[in-house]
């Protein structure tokens, strides 16, 4: 059903494009207001659904596609542009990576879907690094001077936080895969 907030979600994600061309060409005050604009869309879309009651299971999965969408075409324009290191922009793909092939892994194996639950390590790794996109962009757009150290900090932290979720999923993932098979064991034949 398309309502409110998944006209918003949909809009970001089709602000997605428009963000990347502003990168590309190096506009990045342009390109961190749309960043912006996704991100406060984000909250408005959820705090709408929440608020009327109109949630629907095509917003639970187009909303946090959106989101990784924003993110992780955020970081490959990034370091491919060279304004933030390519380890960081691998780390941040590959952590994606583990966690969406763990979860279609456990799908195929088990014949059920798993229940994805944002932890604690994984919403903060979804703030570091919207953190760390948005630096980028204000130091590339010269909105405020930043002091040298700030960057590489927060890019460590980024990255430290990447592998701690990660790690956090994939043993979830395993717990959870031994819980079902452990259940059909168990089940009569």
């Amino acid at each position: 059903m398309l309502n409110i907030p998944n006209t918003i979600t949909l809009l970001r994600i089709v602000a997605v494009p428009f963000f990347l061309s502003l990168l590309v060409e190096g506009s990045y005050r342009a390109a961190l207001v749309v960043f912006l604009a996704a991100g406060i869309s984000d909250g408005i879309d959820g705090a709408i659904a929440r608020l009327t009651n109109a949630r629907t299971e095509l917003g639970a999965h187009l909303d946090p596609l959106a989101d990784k969408l924003l993110l992780v075409s955020a970081f490959v324009a990034l370091g491919i542009l060279d304004l933030m290191p390519v380890q960081l922009m691998i780390i941040v793909i590959m952590r994606d990576i583990v966690i969406l092939g763990g979860y279609i892994t456990n799908a195929v194996i088990t014949g059920r879907p798993m229940e994805m639950k944002p932890s604690a390590w994984g919403k903060a790794t979804t703030f570091l690094q919207i953190l760390t996109v948005v630096v980028v962009l204000v130091r590339q757009a010269d909105v405020i001077a930043l002091e040298p150290i700030v960057l590489p900090v927060i890019f460590a932290l980024t990255a430290a936080a990447c592998f701690v979720s990660g790690a956090g999923y994939v043993i979830d993932g395993i717990r959870w895969y031994n819980a079902v098979t452990e259940q059909d064991a168990k089940r009569p034949s």
